[in-house]
């Protein structure tokens, strides 16, 4: 049956194909549409010439004896007055506008999307000016139509002429606010600034006029023959440098003279001047229009039909009503936990109790004098007296002045994927990339963003709910992000936890360009994914510094603006995030091969959208290093079987006492948090992956750069005949940056990795750069480019 319904579902796209419109229908329609706009723009303006000649000729139509004065005859004439008279008056006037658009839209083949807006607000206008009219018009419906007369007339049966114009100056302050951004602010800082441009020219007209009657005193003093002879040349300079408008007489003296006092003034002043008539960035300028024409870049545009997941493709684990009080529970435990403190002499001023799904959390207030360490010691005697697994004291909770007893509920309930997706504080949350884990021991959803983790590291035992909990970050991202957003990279070394995400490969997922499957599986193809993630990331860097950004979002915002060419290789950058399932293996097999480019990522891939979630059973010093830990400031820890375990994951103590089942502690480098897992059943991935899966998808998987392993020499011969046709360009571009990588290669000849490693064989070859050392760039052996001019003359 799950067959038969997915080849049903292509078929409504099938039936759209025959409408899209082919260029040349396109370059015919809107030109059709371009010649009715004019036909309709005289029509409309000749009816209020001859609306009263042409009345009786409107029954006439079908007699060609009979001839209408309208521009257009009587075509003009009926249309006219179907709009003028009957519909909206001169209001209607704004329809052949709409039309003539539309057709310049087709003609030039231009994107619709911002077409439909401007016929929304084109109607409203047109709704708003014949209301307008016929409220002001009432003796003639000529101005405003019989729909501007009619609904006044309706109006004003129900709210009187006063209700009709506060509608109207509603309408109008709607249109514009919405259309034209206008805001108290604004008007305020227009008239603030029109106040203090009036005060400047009236300061300035006062100055001119002092030093009018001050330049008229001092040319009774002065010789007029020197004052022609030296004004003239300064002026002749200032104008040639500033290019300013020519200035009457009696400003030129004054600009003599007060600009020109001291040597070198002229170049001062044109920079002056200069600064002052500096014109706006053209790029801007251009952007702006853009955007004004077709709308910001839509990355979404592509797969615009895409529907996310809904809510019953999870499923209610457990009880639908929440949480179960058990208070006899509550208080047996309270009384207990007394009862041992009071045996240690410890006395207590106030208790109280905060149930969670899996956990309770009793906050105590000892009496004063009683010493926090004392009670810390007495974890086990606790566990004791309550006979429960996993007693955890929190001495003290950081923000409150209480001491936390975590204690398990005998009837723990599960925490469901669904719930957790239909909070609305993950519906609302707005984050880049949103994660929901689960639910903390207060009952409140947990959600965080991955985007500021930046990267997260999972360890726990086997069988506590590691898989459970990268299925729930999927799961989080896949309801809340679109495929042009985010792209995954799944390694899954044991081959069954991620396959199911196979049927989105298309939508989601990133993968090497000769990889057959986008689940990695094969070591190999990790590490080489691995590094070519760290082209990608260089390449983003190398985008990001193009374009003057800080971060892939500042990036992406200028890109949505058309603040940036495509042209010069600038895109769309959706999100990356790489999940390693079983980090340990990786490390065993691969070392320090796999090691190093994910320190690399770690360490600088966060800017440019990168994040990396690592997970491992086996969380022991060798596997999680220093290095990684360094970079990993979110850890997620379930059950672990010792300290030692937990010390390594969190830093501290507290993992070893979990109960299991998705109980898990979060840290982010400060106050760790104990949640319950959300529980997403395989079932439930399945059919979510299914659901997106038998959607429209992009042609293929995501491509990553292109990466081939560089060995210790080179197998090529030095023959001249069989080099790359790039080889004189790329061996140019190593010479002049004095640094041999293929990398750079790429960059700067925007070549695919294999042909760039290709010739950077060949450029060892021939003797331009050294061997391959390891991380390190190669040694450049020409010094400049006569040198390499020799090098290749000779061969």
């Amino acid at each position: 049956m799950a067959k038969k319904a997915s080849k049903s579902k292509p078929k409504p796209t099938k039936k759209r194909v025959p409408f899209k419109l082919s260029k040349q229908n396109k370059i015919i329609l809107g030109s059709l549409l371009m010649l009715f706009s004019i036909a309709l723009f005289f029509s409309f303006i000749s009816f209020y010439f001859n609306w009263q000649d042409d009345q009786s000729l409107l029954t006439e139509f079908k007699n060609r004896n009979e001839l209408a004065k309208n521009l257009l005859n009587k075509f003009g004439a009926s249309i006219s007055h179907f709009f003028m008279y009957k519909g909206f008056g001169l209001a209607s006037l704004i329809i052949p506008f709409l039309v003539c658009i539309t057709g310049i839209y087709l003609f030039l083949g231009m994107p619709l999307k911002a077409l439909f807006k401007k016929w929304i607000w084109g109607l409203l206008f047109i709704i708003w000016i014949s209301i307008a009219l016929g409220f002001f018009a009432t003796s003639s419906p000529l101005l405003g139509g019989l729909v501007g007369f009619e609904m006044n007339d309706f109006l004003q049966d129900y709210t009187g002429k006063i209700g009709v114009l506060l509608l109207l100056v509603f309408g109008l302050i709607f249109i514009l606010v919405r259309l034209f951004d206008v805001t108290p602010e604004g008007i305020s800082s227009f008239f603030k600034s029109r106040k203090e441009a009036i005060s400047t020219e009236f300061k300035a007209n006062q100055e001119r006029k002092a030093s009018k009657k001050k330049e008229q005193k001092e040319q009774e003093e002065m010789p007029t023959t020197s004052l022609e002879e030296e004004t003239p040349v300064i002026l002749d300079t200032y104008t040639h440098k500033a290019e300013i408008p020519h200035l009457e007489k009696e400003d030129k003296t004054k600009d003599f003279e007060v600009t020109v006092p001291e040597p070198e003034p002229e170049e001062t002043l044109a920079m002056e001047v200069e600064s002052v008539i500096e014109e706006p960035e053209e790029v801007d300028v251009l952007a702006n229009k853009l955007v004004d024409d077709f709308g910001e870049f839509d990355p979404t545009l592509e797969l615009g039909n895409y529907k996310f997941p809904h809510i019953d493709l999870l499923d209610q684990h457990g009880t639908t009503g929440g949480i179960t009080i058990n208070q006899e529970e509550l208080e047996e435990n309270k009384n207990k936990i007394v009862e041992t403190l009071k045996n240690y002499k410890i006395g207590i001023a106030q208790i109280k109790a905060t149930i969670g799904p899996t956990v309770t959390l009793y906050e105590i207030v000892p009496e004063a004098g009683v010493r926090i360490s004392k009670i810390k010691n007495l974890e086990d005697d606790i566990a004791l007296s309550l006979a429960a697994l996993g007693i955890r004291i929190i001495a003290p909770i950081p923000g409150k002045g209480t001491i936390g007893i975590e204690v398990p509920n005998k009837n723990s309930s599960i925490v469901s994927m669904r719930s957790v997706i239909a909070s609305s504080k993950f519906q609302k949350a707005e984050m880049e990339l949103p994660i929901a884990f689960g639910k903390t021991i207060s009952n409140e959803t947990f959600v965080v963003d991955l985007a500021k983790m930046p990267h997260l590291l999972m360890a726990g035992a086997t069988g506590q709910g590691k898989s459970v909990g990268l299925n729930a970050v999927l799961t989080s991202l896949l309801y809340k992000r679109h495929p042009a957003e985010v792209k995954f990279i799944l390694v899954d070394p044991k081959k069954v936890e991620l396959t199911l995400y196979n049927k989105i490969e298309r939508h989601f997922l990133a993968k090497l360009p000769d990889s057959d499957e986008a689940i990695i599986t094969d070591n190999t193809k990790v590490i080489h994914t691995l590094n070519s993630l760290c082209i990608e990331m260089d390449n983003r860097y190398e985008l990001l510094k193009l374009a003057m950004v800080r971060n892939l979002k500042e990036y992406n915002t200028k890109f949505k603006a058309r603040k940036l060419n495509p042209n010069d290789g600038h895109k769309f950058l959706p999100y990356i995030v790489l999940v390693i399932d079983e980090f340990a293996d990786l490390i065993m097999t691969a070392g320090k091969e796999v090691e190093t480019p994910v320190a690399r990522l770690a360490q600088l891939a966060r800017a440019i959208g990168i994040h990396l979630i690592i997970a491992t059973q086996r969380p022991s010093v060798n596997v999680i290093t220093g290095i990684i830990k360094a970079n990993f400031p979110a850890r997620l820890a379930f059950r672990v079987t010792s300290k030692i375990d937990s010390r390594t994951i969190l830093d501290t103590a507290g993992a070893d006492q979990l109960i299991g089942r998705g109980d898990m502690l979060f840290t982010q480098g400060n106050d760790v948090t104990r949640i319950q897992c959300a529980f997403v059943d395989t079932p439930e991935v399945a059919k979510i992956v299914e659901f997106i899966g038998s959607q429209r998808a992009y042609p293929d998987a995501h491509e990553l750069p292109e990466y081939v392993g560089e060995d210790s020499g080179t197998s090529l011969d030095n023959n001249v005949s069989e080099r790359d046709a790039k080889f004189r360009e790329a061996a140019e571009v190593i010479v002049i940056a004095q640094q041999g990588s293929a990398s750079l290669i790429q960059r700067k000849l925007k070549l695919g990795y294999n042909r760039a490693g290709r010739i950077i064989d060949q450029l060892e070859a021939a003797g331009i750069v050294g061997p391959f050392e390891g991380s390190k760039a190669r040694q450049v052996y020409v010094a400049d480019m006569v040198a390499l001019q020799q090098i290749l003359d000779n061969e």
